[in-house]
């Protein structure tokens, strides 16, 4: 099966709306608003693809948060795979954070 762009794109668009109901536990902000999300590609064959990141490798949620992830993903209708891939490069600092999640968590 070959997904046209436009079907690539809508996707994409589905999966950042779950990643919005992911919170870190730690801080009242989605972990999209946060910046820990760095990538999301969806294939020609509908795998799904997050490449995410913790606010520290020491998180928590180190084992759970990117489990949850992915089982949402996998979730989202249309979807034939879906995989989470950590990575701590670049290293998360607030500056990644949106400019709501910074309004939220007082920073501006």
């Amino acid at each position: 099966m070959n997904a046209t762009t436009e079907e690539r794109k809508k996707l994409e668009e589905r999966i950042i709306d779950v990643l919005r109901t992911v919170y870190d536990p730690e801080i009242p902000v989605d972990i999209y608003e946060l910046g820990l999300i760095y990538e999301v590609k969806v294939d020609d064959e509908l795998n799904a693809k997050v490449l995410m990141t913790l606010t520290s490798p020491s998180c928590p949620v180190a084992e759970s948060m990117p489990q949850e992830v992915e089982e949402k993903v996998r979730a989202v209708p249309g979807i034939t795979s879906g995989k989470v891939q950590l990575t701590f490069d670049p290293p998360w600092d607030k500056d990644m954070m949106s400019e709501a999640a910074l309004l939220e968590l007082g920073f501006m």
